[in-house]
């Protein structure tokens, strides 16, 4: 009986950190319908760990069901497996991760719905908006070293706090709440990306984009 419980506890302890997909999923397979791509039919040696399919997560909750893979647009995913190549020139041995990529506005709409009302707010994108993720344009990436731990960047992925800021980095680095080390960890994930053709925004230094939203619009219709 014990040892039940115990594998029990297992299996509930990775259902909620790994996301389990042990088929295609329909989210999935309507990325592929509307012409978007798998990020690993692109580049193998990328890490996918898909946060919103786990409860690793700021709302503590799966938001994508049986869907674990990253989907982006296909110019979108050439220039993220380039990002790759940068990185692997400058450390061999590091690797990109993405948490977040290609983004249904269902989603979107769950995610809003737990920070519509609070000093969260202006980390998540209003539906209405359309967030830049849910056009498949926009990624959230960090940098694993070559155990799979990801690097220090001096705030975890979703922290909702100033630090994860990089308009403020060298202000927490002159206060010593940074190092020099965890900002220049975030320095080599933002020039591996800037220079494979993203762009950085100011106050999350996991996210990316690959074009303005002007562009993403005329290009792009967004993902329901």
């Amino acid at each position: 009986m014990k040892k039940f419980l115990f594998i029990l506890l297992i299996y509930l302890f990775v259902s909620t950190v790994f996301c389990q997909q042990t088929a295609e999923s329909e989210t999935a397979k309507k990325m592929h319908e509307i012409g978007l791509v798998n990020i690993k039919t692109i580049d193998k040696t990328i890490v996918v760990d898909l946060k919103y399919a786990t409860g690793d997560n700021f709302t503590g909750k799966n938001m994508y069901g049986d869907f674990c893979e990253a989907y982006l647009q296909p110019e979108v995913a050439k220039m993220l497996a380039n990002a790759q190549k940068k990185l692997k020139e400058k450390h061999k041995n590091w690797r990109i991760v993405i948490y977040d990529a290609a983004r249904p506005r269902s989603v979107q709409q769950k995610m809003w719905e737990v920070v519509k009302n609070s000093n969260w707010k202006n980390y998540v994108a209003n539906p209405s908006r359309i967030s830049m993720h849910s056009y498949g344009v926009a990624v959230d990436v960090s940098i694993v070293d070559e155990y799979g731990k990801a690097i220090d960047m001096g705030a975890e992925f979703d922290e909702f706090t100033e630090k994860s800021q990089p308009r403020y980095e060298q202000k927490f680095l002159h206060e010593k709440k940074l190092t020099q080390q965890q900002v220049n960890n975030r320095l080599v994930l933002r020039n591996v990306m800037k220079s494979a053709g993203f762009r950085a925004i100011q106050n999350e230094w996991w996210h990316f984009e690959a074009m303005t939203r002007e562009q993403a619009k005329q290009k792009y219709k967004p993902i329901d």
